[in-house]
């Protein structure tokens, strides 16, 4: 499970870090703060153009800022959560057995197993189910580009189409395999 959870982390790019500066949320936060030079000091000092925040030094020397903290809360695990990807898409899922439609949107990195298991809210025995893509088995241990589903909404922006009247369609196929009720 620590190999799969490696593995879940080296998919994506960059580390989402949810707080609030100012009422305005910083979900997409590059944990490296910047510098410049102050001009009266001409010394190199955390550039903070919206005011200082938690574990920023002042920008001259003060006996009443105490750095014993430890780890600044940006560079701090605990306060991560989640990940993004590098790029999203839209997909339907289509049941055959009950004409269902679902559009999710999933990352691109994900695999067909993970998108099952979010699938669970929708159909909580999709796991009986044989995903198809154009007429073929999809494999669900790889992502959706690796089985051939390819994100083609780049194109449709370019030719003006509406990319929600494109959406690629995986089927589900229902199994009779007499898992539980």
């Amino acid at each position: 499970e620590m190999t799969k959870s490696l593995e879940h982390k080296q998919w994506y790019q960059r580390r989402v870090r949810g707080f609030l500066v100012n009422g305005t949320n910083k979900s997409d936060f590059d944990p490296q703060i910047r510098t410049h030079i102050d001009a009266k000091t001409g010394c190199e000092v955390p550039h903070t153009p919206q005011g200082r925040f938690i574990h920023i030094p002042p920008a001259y020397p003060s006996a009443s800022w105490a750095n014993d903290f430890g780890t600044p809360w940006w560079k701090d695990e605990s306060y991560c959560i989640g990940h993004l990807s590098s790029k999203t898409r839209k997909i339907r899922i289509i049941n055959t057995l009950t004409s269902q439609e679902h559009t999710i949107e999933v990352c691109g990195e994900e695999t067909l197993e993970e998108i099952l298991n979010r699938f669970y809210k929708y159909n909580q025995h999709a796991a009986s189910y044989t995903w198809k893509y154009n007429g073929l088995n999809l494999e669900m241990t790889k992502s959706l580009e690796q089985n051939g589903v390819k994100d083609e909404d780049e194109d449709f922006y370019e030719l003006n189409f509406n990319e929600e009247d494109w959406l690629p369609a995986i089927h589900i196929y229902f199994n009779d395999d007499l898992t539980e009720a």
